[in-house]
């Protein structure tokens, strides 16, 4: 296959993000995703690294983890990430509040203003203990 996906496993991958990638990125991409979605270890740690080029394409990474939180639940996120170092944790959440704001995380229905307080309650507490 030689094209590049824009959705893995019903993750959607933004479309800055994806037209500055490589396919060989994109297809690094892939992996991670499915990887988190397995609940493989590591995989949200090295996805949370993937190079997103900045801006609008952090943006888009944020909303792949957003989606995958979605997925895994709140409660299995919050224990994945509980021993994480502060940087690692502060990085997480620059990305869950830009996936949060700038994706289409319409899941209810309602195209209002996700926060991450409201959305992920206990993520939230995590965060700002």
């Amino acid at each position: 296959m030689g094209c590049k996906e824009d959705t893995v496993n019903d993750v959607v991958i933004g479309h800055t993000l994806l037209v500055h990638q490589t396919l060989k990125e994109n297809r690094e991409l892939k992996e991670l995703i499915l990887n988190s979605l397995n609940k493989e270890e590591n995989a949200i740690l090295d996805l949370k690294d993937f190079w997103c080029g900045g801006g609008a394409g952090c943006y888009d990474l944020g909303y792949i983890i957003t989606q995958i939180i979605y997925r895994l639940g709140e409660d299995y996120f919050v224990e994945l990430i509980s021993n994480l170092c502060e940087d690692q944790v502060k990085d997480l959440e620059f990305l869950i509040y830009a996936g949060l704001e700038y994706g289409d995380n319409n899941y209810d229905g309602k195209m209002d203003d996700k926060r991450l307080e409201n959305e992920f309650p206990k993520l939230y507490n995590l965060l700002n203990k």
